[in-house]
């Protein structure tokens, strides 16, 4: 078993990840290297809208447009998914359609030229996730992380509260009837 996970990967949390900052997540892998492994958790939204972290000198803090848990490390920077490369100045392709980082002056534009694409097609996170070197192997080896195939469908669902279910499901196989399963089996 591969336990080298490539950029664009998606990783749904192992039905035994009770981590709360994790249980029941699914993380897009943006980097994997030997030195470790970053990504964003997509399916955690926050209490917080750009009009609270985010100057209003800035087109996007004028604006209320939610904000996403990316994972508990640096919840002070702000990171940007999009799929919208040709209205977004910057950024690096991370899966088939799926960009990481845009240009904070292009993306008030996209938002108030746009607002209904511009939800559809960007999401704004705070914080990310990390592992050192090794350490996602080790956790890929111990179930701790299921690897499923990316892609924009699931980066940008239009129900991320079941995109954990729908990530485990489409694994089959060993996972199957994993998605029924409570975060916590005393919760049964």
């Amino acid at each position: 078993m591969d336990l080298f996970v490539a950029q664009g990967t998606l990783l749904a949390a192992g039905p035994d990840l009770l981590d709360p900052n994790f249980m029941h997540s699914v993380v897009l892998v943006a980097e994997h290297t030997e030195q470790g492994a970053y990504g964003l958790v997509l399916n955690r939204r926050s209490r917080h809208t750009t009009r609270d972290v985010l100057s209003d000198e800035l087109a996007l803090g004028r604006l209320s447009i939610p904000i996403w848990v990316g994972g508990p490390v640096s919840l002070d920077t702000m990171q940007i998914l999009h799929r919208a490369p040709e209205r977004l100045g910057g950024g690096v392709e991370v899966s088939d359609g799926v960009w990481i980082g845009a240009e904070l002056e292009g993306l008030g534009a996209f938002a108030q030229e746009a607002p209904d694409q511009f939800a559809r097609d960007v999401r704004l996170y705070l914080g990310y996730s990390g592992w050192g070197g090794g350490q996602l192997e080790l956790e890929l080896a111990t179930g701790t992380w299921l690897p499923a195939p990316g892609g924009a469908t699931h980066v940008f669902s239009a129900r991320p509260e079941q995109l954990w279910r729908e990530v485990v499901r489409s694994l089959g196989g060993a996972t199957e009837g994993f998605d029924q399963h409570p975060p916590d089996p005393r919760w049964n």
